[in-house]
């Protein structure tokens, strides 16, 4: 029978860290730091139940490539601790909690949300015929802040251009994690024809590719601090983000992976979390200190 520790680890609801904050940033952005509970509660959930939704899914779509890679035939499915038919039940569960969801916030949410939720599926084939899947990933975390706002306006307007910007910075910083990432798997991957970065131009060439995206991600950080606008708060935040940076792209080196958890969950772990605080800090401390 499985249990809700191999569900769990089916969907690594850990990884949430990676989405969840920059969502209840730009929430918390919007409304000034105001919103209300249903609302909180409504973006959380339709978050973490579009994320189950398209981890499920890859578990599933990936079950054959995940059981000849020595790197993932641990993995649930694989291993047999959880039966495909109960993943692609679960990929249902969560879709359908996800329109719920995007259903009760507003009618133009739920309109998006179908669309949406196609774009995170359909993200767990595109590494069998391009090697744009790390953008793919990225740009299916970036939706996150940018449904978030849409959430608390209830409509697109002028004001969607600084979720947007963050948007897209959440989405280059994926990629560029990615990319990492899925350097363990470069020769597997070339072996099996799948269209992964690293496969294609080698670890050293896609690390060069993940330094570019984590600079242009610093850039949209900057900028959407700037458009929100936040103040010294997101500065400090900033700078840490730009040291978790570095010192990820320092832990590793082509054919030299060995503290590549440490450089893929912890480093960027911390930087969702110290932003999301650097925002939630001028929100709620610093700004009514300045206007009192």
């Amino acid at each position: 029978m499985t249990g809700a520790r191999d569900l769990a680890g089916l969907v690594k609801l850990s990884h949430s860290v990676f989405a969840l904050p920059f969502a209840l940033l730009a929430l918390l952005t919007a409304t000034a730091g105001r919103p209300s509970l249903s609302l909180l509660a409504l973006v959380v959930g339709a978050v973490v139940a579009a994320r189950t939704a398209a981890m499920a899914y890859n578990r599933f779509a990936d079950r054959a490539i995940d059981a000849a890679n020595p790197r993932t035939a641990g993995r649930e499915i694989p291993r047999g601790a959880v039966a495909p038919a109960t993943a692609l039940a679960l990929v249902v569960a969560a879709g359908a909690a996800f329109l719920a969801c995007c259903a009760l916030l507003s009618p133009l949410c739920l309109w998006l949300g179908g669309p949406t939720l196609l774009w995170l599926l359909a993200y767990s084939h595109v590494k069998r015929f391009s090697a744009l899947c790390h953008l793919w990933l990225g740009v299916a975390l970036g939706i996150a802040p940018v449904a978030a706002w849409v959430a608390a306006d209830g409509a697109f307007g002028p004001r969607l251009w600084a979720p947007t910007v963050l948007g897209l910075a959440v989405a280059v910083w994926v990629a560029g994690f990615d990319v990492l990432y899925a350097c363990q798997d470069e020769d597997f991957d070339r072996a099996h024809g799948l269209r992964s970065l690293p496969a294609r131009l080698g670890a050293r060439g896609a690390m060069h590719v993940a330094r570019g995206l984590h600079a242009a991600a610093f850039a949209g950080f900057v900028a959407f601090g700037r458009m929100a606008p936040l103040g010294p708060g997101w500065l400090l935040g900033l700078a840490a983000a730009a040291a978790l940076l570095v010192w990820q792209h320092r832990l590793l080196r082509p054919g030299d992976l060995r503290r590549i958890d440490m450089a893929f969950f912890t480093a960027n772990g911390i930087i969702a979390i110290l932003l999301l605080a650097a925002g939630c800090l001028d929100l709620y401390v610093l700004a009514p200190l300045q206007s009192s």
